[in-house]
């Protein structure tokens, strides 16, 4: 029985210790001096927190946009994503109906492109920079991941990004952005702002994760599926669909992380071979 506990104890000493390798600074702008100068909501939202272990070098990273439809929401690092030896930059966005799309779409890219052209600073490699996010997170990540003009400002090809993974995203127009415009929810739009308007053989990784069909949000699960589908049509060899049974929009998040860390897993794997 001692033995037990002393194994236990030297267990939670590790964890401890291992959990202290980690860093967070927070509220770094992600626009230069001269755009938050010239905009006080801008300087207010734009801004990111860098969560970076200690001790490692050339770590995968994980830009992660919060959900709340892109009317609400504030940034975070997921407690699923700490202490796996991984990166995580908590991103905010400006908001509507403050602003109107494709601003928060800008910021998205921005904010990724800062990560781009600093996370090596940090000890970060810049081939393992993976985007993400839940809901109205998901669907700015599939939109900066596809869209490649969004990352083309910063002299940025968005292949270089190492994977797509939205959790629950909307595939096509999001329903704020219809809103904004003046279109009903149910009116689905598959235009310039919507991912599926953007399918590419030659895109990054694409990983669809989405909660029960029969408990998700209007249509979520079959607007991925429709993705998925399209992608492959399109010659993109690397789209993978989960539909994680029995989880609703909300509660499909935690079992999505490790689904996540296993893909920054295998394209790691794969990278280090070439």
């Amino acid at each position: 029985m001692k033995k037990i506990l002393f194994i236990l104890f030297l267990n939670l000493i590790s964890i401890q210790i291992f959990a202290q390798d980690y860093k967070t600074i927070s509220n770094i702008h992600y626009y230069d001096e001269k755009t938050n100068k010239s905009d006080a909501y801008i300087n207010e939202r734009c801004v990111l927190d860098v969560y970076i272990p200690a001790n490692i070098k050339n770590f995968p990273t994980v830009i992660w946009f919060h959900g709340g439809g892109i009317t609400g929401g504030e940034k975070d690092i997921p407690e699923e994503l700490k202490n796996k030896g991984v990166a995580v930059i908590g991103v905010n966005y400006r908001l509507s109906p403050k602003v109107k799309a494709p601003k928060y779409i800008e910021d998205a890219a921005a904010a990724t492109a800062w990560v781009f052209k600093n996370i090596k600073n940090y000890g970060g490699s810049e081939e393992l920079i993976f985007i993400t996010g839940h809901s109205a997170g998901g669907y700015l990540a599939s939109m900066v991941g596809l869209d490649k003009s969004y990352l083309n400002k910063y002299q940025i090809d968005a292949n270089k990004l190492a994977g797509i993974i939205p959790f629950s995203g909307q595939m096509i127009s999001h329903f704020t952005t219809r809103k904004e415009k003046g279109i009903d929810e149910l009116d689905a739009r598959i235009d310039e702002m919507a991912p599926l308007h953007f399918i590419r053989s030659d895109a990054s990784p694409l990983l669809l994760i989405t909660g029960d069909r029969e408990k998700e949000l209007l249509g979520r699960y079959e607007e991925n599926a429709y993705m998925w589908r399209m992608m492959k049509l399109k010659g993109h060899k690397e789209t993978v669909l989960y539909e994680l049974d029995g989880f609703d929009h909300g509660g499909m998040a935690h079992p999505a992380f490790p689904l996540l860390l296993n893909e920054i897993k295998r394209v790691e794997k794969l990278k280090n071979k070439k």
